[in-house]
């Protein structure tokens, strides 16, 4: 059986994750151990100007997004990034929603649908976002196949 050099370096950083873990974990090593927000405390600055600027430029993406799909004006490739740019849509709200709920603690999916139904309704969100930005690939793939 043949296996590809991307499998086995794969293979390789995942069982050298493992043993640096088990063993930071064994020997006491404080890096592993502790959580992000006891190691950086002045984090959450960072965090919020960081929030700032992902969502303007991540707005413009969409719109660019569709200002591509509308010049492709239909066609495999129109079609494609179309649905891409519909998927990039859903990504850039629940972007929106993940920055509302971090520092406003407001989520929007546990408050209309409860704790289990909030959760379910995010995945079912990050479902939609990926089946349209694959099914938007493959069409542009096809399209560039000549399919």
């Amino acid at each position: 059986m043949k296996t590809s050099l991307l499998t086995k370096s794969t293979l390789s950083l995942l069982l050298m994750l493992i043993v640096t873990v088990s063993f930071g974990q064994k020997a006491g090593c404080s890096t592993l151990l502790t959580g992000n927000s006891i190691m950086h405390p002045d984090v959450h600055d960072v965090n919020f100007y960081f929030g700032l600027m992902e969502l303007p430029f991540l707005f413009i993406c969409v719109v660019f997004a569709f200002m591509t799909a509308n010049a492709l004006k239909g066609g495999k490739f129109g079609k494609g990034m179309k649905l891409m740019a519909w998927g990039f849509l859903v990504m850039a709200i629940g972007h929106l929603h993940m920055q509302v709920d971090h520092f406003y603690n407001f989520n929007l999916f546990r408050y209309l649908f409860g704790s289990t139904g909030g959760a379910l309704g995010w995945f079912l969100a990050l479902v939609i976002t990926w089946m349209l930005s694959l099914v938007g690939y493959r069409s542009m793939y096809k399209a560039g196949k000549g399919e």
